[in-house]
């Protein structure tokens, strides 16, 4: 499985601030990333025994363990519950905020599989806020403080990912489908609506952080203000793969795409340069 990349956004707020490298601040982001991917494991595993019917009537997701019969829905409900148990702990033993956000993290996910996935836009303020929690684990680890532009960036980046992944559905499996039914609450001129508002947004907020970052840690280069145009031309890919369908599953559009990997690489570098002043 690639959902444990959507993991890596708990490294986010340790890179921005440039204190990554420091020991302790490596260490509890590391142990933060290892509790949100038990977690996010677990959640996982939940949805796919609650969906496991409908996933069978999916083209792709019918191949799941569960849903091919290869594994028993009580063996996938006690492993998510081990899961689940273990990124709480490990979450509180490295601090309590990183703990706090890992309950939750799944509190969210678990109301979002057994009730409120099939509520339009709603669904997609669940997603958004799971992608969030992820991004400011690495300050709940580490007590780093976070920027409100970072959350705004976060946030917004997210949800425009998560619009992405509807509108491919719908194009792809059409709005009235058995296997999700949120789906019948979106048309697809809402949703394009919504992704361009969300790029937007996202865009916007950057901009403000990256030149708040370049005051705050002055380099002999505008690395910060330089990282604008890859996360730019990032997002104009990513839109892209969404308004092509080819955004159902986000960690495979991104994987998928050589150019949009590329561009994400220069982006780290150039901004990493920026936030540690080089």
């Amino acid at each position: 499985m690639r959902q444990w990349l959507k993991n890596l956004l708990v490294f986010a707020v340790p890179v921005a601030a440039g204190e990554l490298l420091q020991r302790d601040v490596l260490i509890a982001t590391l142990l933060a990333f290892v509790a949100f991917c038990f977690a996010s494991s677990a959640t996982y595993l939940l949805n796919d025994a609650v969906d496991v019917e409908r996933d069978r009537a999916h083209p792709v997701k019918r191949n799941r363990p569960l849903a091919a019969g290869r594994v028993s829905r009580s063996a996938v409900l006690t492993t998510a519950a081990i899961l689940a148990v273990a990124s709480i702990a490990l979450g509180f033993l490295t601090t309590r905020a990183l703990g706090l956000s890992v309950i939750a993290y799944l509190v969210l996910t678990v109301l979002y599989s057994m009730w409120l996935k099939h509520e339009p836009v709603i669904e997609l303020a669940l997603l958004t806020a799971g992608f969030l929690l992820r991004a400011t684990a690495g300050a709940a680890a580490t007590g780093i403080p976070i920027s409100n532009w970072f959350l705004i960036v976060a946030g917004f980046g997210s949800l425009f990912m998560a619009v992405g992944k509807r509108y491919s559905e719908v194009m792809n499996q059409g709005q009235h489908t058995a296997t999700r039914r949120s789906l019948a609450g979106y048309s697809p001129e809402f949703l394009r609506w919504a992704a361009g508002v969300s790029a937007a947004v996202a865009i916007t907020g950057y901009c403000v952080w990256a030149f708040q970052v370049a005051a705050e840690t002055p380099s002999s280069l505008p690395w910060a203000e330089l990282s604008v145009i890859p996360f730019v031309m990032a997002i104009l890919r990513y839109a892209i793969r969404i308004l092509a369908a080819e955004a159902e599953a986000p960690e495979e559009a991104v994987l998928g795409d050589r150019v949009l990997i590329a561009l994400a690489l220069v982006w780290a570098i150039i901004f990493a340069l920026g936030a540690y002043g080089v």
